[in-house]
């Protein structure tokens, strides 16, 4: 595909960019990677391109203030070819058709030079105040290019800005596979000729991690007609890009002693060192600047995960060390969504306004998980998963859980108190939620393949924890603990933050093992509907039903205040079963589904 190129009146004002087959481009002042910000006379959207057919459509737009010269005369809508260029103010637009071909196939140089960075940091520099005011473009060249694409476009630029005697430039990289790549170039003056680097000196940089520079000829008789790569070139150099953020770049510039003195016309690269310093100085500040890029990505990525702390503790390691799958004691909590299939139909015409909904339900599990330091393993639909205890030791991963899940459930619950009282409608409102907590041995970290991966956790609690939480709509009660996190949470929790009960010995459906569950309560002050009596009495109904003693049972939950819901799980299963315990009854009520 032709190449549209930008040339302003100063040198650096200038771009090269890839036409794309169908997909129209704004030009203008204020619009993304195709701006032309130094000419005051195109406007914020002037024209529109778009590559059609084997050419060019240049639009005006209504709100361009300037006209569009094509061919000497102003046009508003017209077609260019490869060679063909239009004017806006004092910028041309040409389409070039310039091809790039990386080659083996390019003389020995008559002369070669590789320069040791740190003998260069100590060579005092000429023409430094360009050099320095240059260079002092770069951090916002990388900070302000979204893509690495357009931060490539600015390179380039800012290449030819720097090294004066150059022609060419380009940002090349030498991939995994050994290939060897041009991610972009450009050159100061059109020739229509082909950019030819070398793939020998490209190799020969990137692998001796060293500048390298290769003279062809000079202003006096050349070596050989045909040692010219190609029209305008003498020499060439490639300074590598070192650092995993850029892992196999390198900048490669190439020019013409033409227009120099004659007696510096010789083939000696050391002509080329001032060149070959500001080279370096760039790929080092590139190379610095995008390990601070990619770690601020990767803490931006690893944040929808991890707590801050968790990531702060984390600073400094290798994440694939740090992230690997390994053994962990861990605490998990499954949260479900309640209500989702009944505002699913009432939604059917506007599933937009219930994703914004769940959205915002889900951000609400997310954000409580993250502040007691959890990490995010997982959605499914209206539900999430979070567990601590990985990747760094929690010795209180269990407290953590369930501050966080009592947080989840006051968080919904002010919001229904809320619209009740107000008489609007909470995104919040009508949604309830279950969630299971258990605690135990897994297999924590990140896992997946090179197109998509995740921090999870598996194992036998995982199961568990999802078990409890279905178990919450059997059993009425809006948080399940088991027996291992319950026992942490006594040990853990004060009694003016959380209160716990046993609930039931239980056999979930497919398991063989039974499970002592209990619940996680407000504390009295958060939920006064359940004294701490209350909690006491039906504490000794369950000693009694579990001892076989159901008549006892029955008395005691008899003084449970008749709104408690999670009461009516023993008397119901009491009075199918005729008050009298079954033959061999060990305690434990079988549930038939899951």
């Amino acid at each position: 595909m032709p190449d549209l190129i930008a040339l302003g009146s100063e040198p650096q004002h200038r771009w090269r960019r890839k036409v794309p087959i169908g997909t129209p481009q704004v030009i203008g002042r204020g619009v993304g990677p195709w701006c032309t910000p130094w000419d005051e006379r195109i406007s914020r959207r002037h024209v529109e391109v778009e590559w059609r057919e084997g050419r060019l459509h240049v639009t005006i737009l209504p709100e361009a203030r300037n006209p569009v010269f094509h061919r000497g005369r102003k046009s508003a809508d017209f077609e260019l070819k490869p060679g063909d260029h239009f004017v806006i103010g004092g910028t041309t637009f040409t389409l070039a058709d310039e091809r790039v071909n990386v080659s083996l196939d390019v003389p020995l140089p008559a002369n070669e030079r590789t320069f040791n960075a740190e003998e260069l940091r100590h060579q005092p520099y000429r023409q430094a105040d360009q050099r320095i005011e240059v260079l002092s473009r770069l951090p916002d060249i990388i900070s302000g290019s979204a893509t690495d694409s357009e931060m490539f476009v600015r390179l380039v630029n800012l290449l030819l800005s720097g090294v004066p005697r150059g022609t060419a430039a380009a940002i090349v990289v030498v991939e995994e596979s050994g290939s060897v790549k041009v991610l972009h170039w450009d050159r100061r003056i059109l020739s229509g000729t082909e950019f030819r680097p070398s793939e020998r000196l490209i190799r020969q940089a990137v692998t001796s991690g060293e500048s390298t520079a290769h003279v062809w000829g000079g202003n006096g008789p050349r070596v050989a007609e045909d040692v010219t790569i190609s029209e305008g070139v003498d020499w060439a150099f490639c300074t590598p890009v070192m650092g995993s953020a850029c892992k196999g770049w390198a900048l490669y510039v190439t020019g013409s002693f033409a227009g120099e003195n004659p007696q510096d016309a010789v083939t000696d690269p050391e002509i080329l060192r001032d060149d070959v310093k500001f080279t370096e100085l760039t790929a080092a500040t590139l190379a610095g600047l995008s390990e601070l890029r990619q770690l601020a990505r990767r803490q931006a990525g690893l944040g929808q995960f991890f707590s801050p702390p968790v990531l702060e503790a984390l600073a400094g390691q290798d994440p694939n060390v740090a992230l690997a799958p390994r053994e962990a004691d861990v605490s998990v909590l499954f949260c479900d969504l309640r209500g989702f299939s009944r505002h699913s139909e009432r939604h059917s015409g506007n599933l937009t306004v219930l994703l914004e909904r769940v959205s915002q339900a889900l951000g609400v599990m997310t954000q409580h998980i993250l502040a007691e330091g959890g990490v995010i393993g997982d959605f499914h639909g209206d539900s999430a998963m979070g567990f601590w205890g990985w990747p760094i030791p929690q010795p209180d991963a269990a407290a953590r859980a369930c501050r966080a899940a009592l947080a989840i459930r006051q968080e919904f619950a002010d919001a229904a108190t809320f619209a009740n009282a107000a008489a609007t409608q909470s995104a919040l409102a009508d949604f309830q939620v279950g969630i299971g907590i258990a605690s135990g041995r897994a297999v924590a970290g990140k896992i997946g393949t090179i197109d998509q991966v995740k921090v999870t956790v598996f194992g036998p609690v995982v199961n568990l924890a999802s078990r409890l939480e279905t178990m919450t709509k059997q059993i009425h009660a809006p948080i399940l603990l088991d027996e291992a996190t319950a026992t942490a949470a006594r040990q853990q929790l004060t009694k003016g933050s959380a209160r716990l009960r046993r609930v039931a010995k239980v056999k979930p459906a497919g398991l063989e093992t039974p499970a002592l569950v209990s619940e996680l309560v407000p504390s009295a002050s958060q939920w006064p509907q359940l004294s701490d009596e209350n909690l006491a009495v039906y504490e000794e109904a369950v000693e009694a039903f579990l001892a076989g003693d159901w008549t006892r049972a029955l008395k005691l939950l008899h003084r449970v205040p008749p709104d408690d819901l999670v009461k009516d799980f023993l008397t119901v299963f009491i009075a199918q079963h005729n008050r009298t315990p079954p033959a061999g009854w060990d305690g434990a009520i079988p549930l038939v589904s899951k």
